[in-house]
């Protein structure tokens, strides 16, 4: 939705925006761009009338703002909708979709294009990111050229169109990246996600490029009926484009990629874990199947950031490290605390949970998430964010968690909210800790609220 605002008034028009409640890095997006946000949602933020409300998939009927809208009849649509006739309309939409790895993927496809257009000016490319890319600073790009490369999301696009959101895209190539179980609000199990994706898969024409991971039965299911050249990427011997002899040292991820058996490139970046070596690999084989060199690619990879909120370093206070990274499912956290484990082996790895998805906040994945929790050396658990909003049947228990880990010999321990946890945690930090941060949300202002306390303590002599 803030990229989208940031996009319109590219194209001349005056935004303004509401929200519950507003957190970084979005809000501070829009506000450098001089878009107000009205907290909270209320009938008095639409005077005077807009000409067009877009309504985001969070909102519901009882929102003040949607029962004007509807009483007076205002003009309204969605972001999808929106997106696809104000800025898709004839150009070339590149989508990456998939359970996990969207964002980066997507960062990193349109780093290469910027990359590749230093030689081509008309692959510069427009895209829409959900998330700030570190190596525009922005998390959308207009142009006037052809590629117009966004991130799919496979949740629903508003309260009047339960459709995924990526249905409206059109796409020209895709990646899909994982198909898993998310969502579990809106889909009753994988076979409706894999049904929405298949939809997907089937909106891309015959002289289209599917790019999708080999390593996921799902993701072989879905793409099994398309009706263009689908090219798979992974670790195994058959996949087309294979990832090879991967490592990190001295601060680099390096790899090989084969291409149909033969070495092809070798890469490198300085973003770790393996996940992020096969978000890498799909967007580099995209990029070479639209025509990109393998000059520009590794180039591109080698100057790529991250995006923010992605295993992004917050601050180091006192020889503490903490990291902050977006967690919205089991899978997700396993991925990320493998990574740490491979740039800080020696560390005392601490997670910092904060069950806020739609996913993490029911119990459907608690094993999978007591799993993937058991990579870290010790894990502290917050409350649900909004646990009135989830069926008692549905709900996560975060007791039952930190039980299971305690007695599966992982110490974890459960706080009700971030200063609880911060007043916990601070006295158990000493130099060479680690501790990433895994939320979806706001998280009520720990990522200030505990580099804050542990400055105080260290100045009080406090910490070891």
């Amino acid at each position: 939705m803030a990229s989208l605002a940031g996009l319109l008034q590219l194209r001349g028009h005056r935004i303004t925006g509401s929200d519950k409640a507003a957190y970084p890095p979005m809000s501070d997006l829009l506000r450098s761009l001089g878009i107000p946000i009205l907290e909270p949602f209320a009938e008095a933020n639409l005077t005077p009338t807009p000409a067009l409300v877009v309504i985001g998939n969070a909102i519901s009927r009882g929102n003040p703002e949607v029962e004007r809208v509807l009483d007076e009849r205002i003009p309204f649509t969605s972001v999808s909708a929106l997106l696809r006739e104000e800025f898709l309309r004839g150009r070339s939409p590149l989508v990456v979709a998939g359970t996990h790895g969207k964002t980066t993927t997507t960062s990193m496809l349109a780093w290469i294009y910027q990359t590749a257009a230093k030689e081509n000016p008309a692959l510069e490319p427009s895209f829409l990111i959900g998330g700030v890319a570190e190596n525009f600073g922005s998390s959308f790009q207009l142009r006037p050229t052809e590629p117009f490369i966004l991130e799919g999301d496979e949740y629903d696009t508003a309260f009047f169109d339960k459709g995924p959101k990526f249905l409206h895209y059109f796409p020209d190539a895709l990646i899909l990246t994982h198909v898993e179980f998310d969502h579990a609000d809106i889909y009753a199990d994988l076979d409706a996600v894999k049904t929405a994706f298949k939809r997907l898969v089937n909106l891309v024409p015959r002289r289209g490029l599917i790019v999708a991971y080999d390593g996921n039965d799902s993701v072989t299911e879905c793409v099994s009926r398309a009706f263009c050249r689908v090219e798979r990427y992974g670790f195994s011997e058959t996949a087309y484009w294979r990832i090879r002899n991967l490592r990190y040292a001295s601060g680099q991820t390096q790899w090989e990629v084969h291409r149909d058996g033969a070495l092809w490139a070798e890469f490198a970046m300085s973003l770790a874990g393996e996940h992020n070596a096969l978000n890498a690999t799909a967007a580099a084989a995209l990029a070479a199947g639209q025509g990109i060199s393998k000059k520009s690619i590794a180039a591109a990879l080698s100057t790529f950031k991250s995006v923010k909120r992605r295993l992004e370093v917050r601050d180091r206070v006192h020889g503490i490290t903490l990291i902050e990274d977006f967690a919205h499912h089991p899978t997700a956290i396993r991925e990320t605390l493998r990574a740490l484990r491979s740039v800080y082996p020696q560390s005392r790895l601490w997670a910092v949970l904060e069950p806020r998805s739609n996913t993490l906040r029911r119990k459907v994945l608690a094993a999978d998430l007591v799993a993937s929790l058991r990579r870290a050396d010790r894990v502290v658990l917050a409350g649900i964010y909004q646990q009135e909003r989830i069926p008692e049947p549905e709900r996560l228990h975060p007791e039952e968690i930190v039980a299971a880990l305690n007695g599966a010999g992982t110490p974890a321990e459960l706080h009700p909210n971030a200063d609880a946890i911060v007043a916990a945690l601070a006295p158990q930090l000493a130099s060479g800790d680690v501790v990433v941060i895994l939320s979806n949300g706001g998280f009520d202002g720990i990522y200030t609220k505990l580099p804050a306390r542990l400055r105080a303590d260290a100045q009080k002599g406090l910490l070891a």
